[in-house]
């Protein structure tokens, strides 16, 4: 991981709304609307930051279909783990993602054709 990266990784985590809505996705997949209330954050600012987590690979994407036939997403935390060792004068960083599951990954190429 460059020193970029790692610096963008930290920024992130160091966001109080990415944290919480990376914990209330790890409980259980989430709307952007059940994220707004657990997260007590406008649906503009939990966008953004869904969009900074996906981007990172920190959070996946599902569609659902609700009892009226309308499709929406979902979000559920991938990341799992992030490790910082500093030894040597130096700084190393390694982030743990949870693998997505085959049939996740087949939907999730289907839904991007």
């Amino acid at each position: 991981m460059t020193d970029d990266e790692e610096q963008e990784v930290l920024a992130l985590l160091d966001d109080e709304y990415a944290r919480r809505i990376l914990i209330a996705a790890s409980e259980e997949p989430m709307s952007v609307d059940r994220l707004t209330d657990r997260c007590d954050a406008s649906p503009p600012t939990i966008y953004r930051r869904i969009d900074r987590l996906e981007a990172k690979g920190f959070l996946d994407e599902h569609q659902e279909l609700d009892p009226d036939g309308h499709h929406y997403k979902i979000y559920s935390t991938r990341l799992e783990r992030v490790a910082i060792e500093i030894a040597e004068g130096s700084m190393e960083m390694d982030v743990y993602r949870r693998d997505e599951a085959p049939a996740d990954r087949f939907t999730r190429l289907f839904e991007d054709l």
